[in-house]
C-alpha cells in the first residue's frame, strides 16, 4: 500500500463497508417483492462496489490484480468492515431498513471526506455523492410509501429497532482515524456525527433502544457472518484462482 499503514486502515474501513454492502444489495436481484426493486437494489449494489474499487485503487494503484487481492485475498482479520454490513438480511423489511440506515450514516461520513487535503479523495467523494443522492432518494421514497400503511410501518419500525443499534458500529473509530485527521485526509471523527444520525433515525422510525451495540474492537474482529459472506463473494474466484478474466 502507498498510504501510511494507519491511514490505510482508516480507508479500508470505508472501502470494506462499501464492498460488503454492495454484495449484500446485489444478492437481492430476482428475489425482491417486485421487479423495480430487483433492478434498483442491484444497481445500487453495483454503485457501492464501484465506490469500494475507487478506494482500493487509492490504496494500491491501478493494478487490477492488486485491487482484487485487496478486495478478496486478505485474511478475515485484515478486513475492517463493520458487523452491520457483514450480517445477512433475509427479510425484505430488514434489507430496506439497512439500506436506509447505512446511506444516512454514509452521507455523514463522506461529508467529512469532501474537504480532504488529498485531491484524489476529494474527487472520489464528489463522484460518490453524485450517486449516493439517488440511493438516499430511493430508500426514503420506498420507506415513505410503506410507512403510510399501518402494517408495513410496524414491520419497518420493528426492523429499525433490530438493526439500528447494530448500525452504531459504523461510527466506531477505526484504527488510524486520528492519523487521518492529523494528515487532513478527513475533516474530523465520524463519531461526532452520531447524534445527528440517531436523530434522523428516530425522526423516521420512532424511539429506538440503543443499548445493544456491537463491540468490534476498532473493527479488528469479524462477526459470525463474515466467513459465509466471503465464501459467497469468492465463489467464482475459487473455481480457478489463477484464471484471467
Amino acid at each position: 500500500m502507498t498510504a501510511k499503514p494507519a491511514i490505510a486502515d482508516f480507508i479500508l474501513g470505508l472501502a470494506d463497508d462499501k464492498h460488503l454492502i454492495g454484495q449484500q444489495h446485489a444478492e437481492w436481484i430476482g428475489v425482491t417483492p417486485f421487479l423495480e426493486e430487483d433492478l434498483a437494489f442491484c444497481s445500487i449494489g453495483q454503485d457501492e462496489l464501484g465506490h469500494a474499487a475507487m478506494l482500493y485503487e487509492w490504496l494500491v494503484g491501478d493494478d487490477d490484480l492488486e485491487i482484487d487481492r485487496l478486495a478478496y485475498g486478505r485474511t478475515a482479520a485484515e478486513y475492517r468492515s463493520c458487523w452491520f454490513v457483514e450480517m445477512p438480511t433475509n427479510d425484505w423489511e430488514l434489507a430496506l431498513v439497512r439500506h436506509w440506515l447505512f446511506d444516512e450514516a454514509d452521507m455523514l461520513r463522506w461529508e467529512l471526506l469532501s474537504d480532504s487535503s488529498d485531491e484524489a479523495i476529494v474527487a472520489i467523494a464528489a463522484r460518490v455523492e453524485r450517486e449516493e443522492v439517488f440511493h438516499r432518494r430511493h430508500a426514503s421514497g420506498i420507506v415513505d410509501a410503506l410507512m403510510a400503511d399501518n402494517d408495513a410501518a410496524e414491520r419497518l419500525r420493528s426492523a429499525a429497532q433490530q438493526l439500528a443499534p447494530l448500525a452504531l458500529g459504523i461510527f466506531e473509530p477505526v484504527g488510524g482515524e486520528a492519523e487521518a485527521i492529523a494528515d487532513g485526509i478527513v475533516a474530523g471523527p465520524l463519531h461526532d456525527q452520531l447524534e445527528t444520525w440517531k436523530h434522523s433515525v428516530e425522526g423516521r422510525f420512532g424511539q429506538i433502544d440503543w443499548s445493544d451495540s456491537p463491540k468490534q474492537r476498532a473493527r479488528t474482529e469479524r462477526s459470525e457472518f463474515f466467513d459465509a459472506l466471503m465464501s459467497r463473494m469468492r465463489e467464482v474466484l475459487d473455481l480457478d484462482p489463477k484464471a484471467v478474466w
